[in-house]
């Protein structure tokens, strides 16, 4: 009963969070990668000790490719991301890269994507954020249709919806301060870790609401008068130890992916592990709780 007695402060608290969210997406947006953009990747491997990051970004700032983005990957690999380049231009990033011969490198792999199919595939991400959010909405508002008053079933559906929303722009905007700091882009990695947490976030607050629905169910056949807040307090208190300890469980191994796992994991173990922790916070002290406020705006508009 604590996260509903003291629900105001979770609003605010969410609130706060939402505006430096979207604070941080307006005025420091990550940069998108050529996966949206169109360009060229190139990751090379060093047989022997790979030089300093430092050295590698200005071997590749020599060459004039605009503003390349070059990052180390694993122990002895660097990846380097720029504009498409033409053949002449891949000769001269592998030489640049190696020194001219003096350092023994290995090309791993190489790739490029035009602009056309960048913007395609951007798209396309955010049809399908979309298109889930729609589907679990209309899903939720299905499945509740014959609950007790005092929420409609669309009351539900929208909640839900709603609460992933801010699940979805937290982490972004966790994102847009993480890139600024270390250059990371939005790649696919990062679309697929949204998608992810949409799946995550939405179970923790079909648990909660199942949990309400239970109770409602429940009193409604045996007569009892329960207060709305108290079978949401309730709800609460029994699924919040199966939630945290899901949480964890989830956050230990991203925790594994982000210290022990490669670059390339690492943005996508980073942005799921914000969005399980403001997905858990969400679905205790902002879902079920916003359910009661419906609830006094429905039973007044009847």
């Amino acid at each position: 009963m604590f996260v509903v007695r003291h629900r105001s402060f979770f609003f605010w608290f969410t609130g706060l969070l939402l505006v430096g969210s979207i604070a941080a997406l307006v005025f420091i947006p990550p940069t998108l990668s050529i996966e949206f953009t169109g360009g060229s990747i190139v990751e090379i491997g060093y047989t022997n000790q790979r030089p300093s990051h430092e050295e590698l970004v200005a071997r590749v700032a020599s060459l004039h490719f605009g503003e390349p983005s070059v990052r180390e990957s694993g122990t002895n690999g660097v990846i380097v991301r720029t504009h498409t380049l033409s053949p002449e231009d891949h000769v001269a990033l592998i030489a640049a890269l190696s020194n001219n011969g003096t350092d023994a490198v290995t090309e791993l792999r190489s790739n490029s994507i035009g602009p056309t199919l960048g913007n395609e595939l951007a798209t396309k991400a955010l049809y399908a954020i979309g298109a889930v959010a729609l589907a679990i909405m209309l899903y939720i508002a299905f499945v509740f249709r014959k609950v007790p008053k005092p929420v409609p079933a669309w009351g539900y559906g929208i909640t839900a919806v709603a609460m992933l929303a801010i699940d979805i722009i937290v982490p972004s905007g966790f994102f847009a301060i993480y890139a600024y700091f270390t250059g990371a882009q939005v790649d696919t990695l990062f679309a697929i870790a949204l998608l992810a947490l949409l799946g995550y976030c939405i179970n923790d607050v079909i648990v909660i609401f199942d949990r309400v629905r239970e109770h409602l169910s429940r009193n409604e056949k045996s007569g009892q008068h329960q207060a709305f807040e108290e079978v949401v307090g309730r709800s609460i208190t029994e699924t919040i130890g199966r939630s945290i300890n899901t949480a964890l469980t989830v956050a230990l191994a991203l925790l594994a992916l982000i210290v022990v796992g490669s670059e390339t994991t690492r943005t996508f173990a980073l942005v799921m592990l914000v969005g399980v922790v403001a997905g858990t916070f969400s679905s205790i002290c902002r879902s079920a709780p916003l359910l009661i406020p419906i609830a006094h705006r429905f039973a007044k508009n009847k």
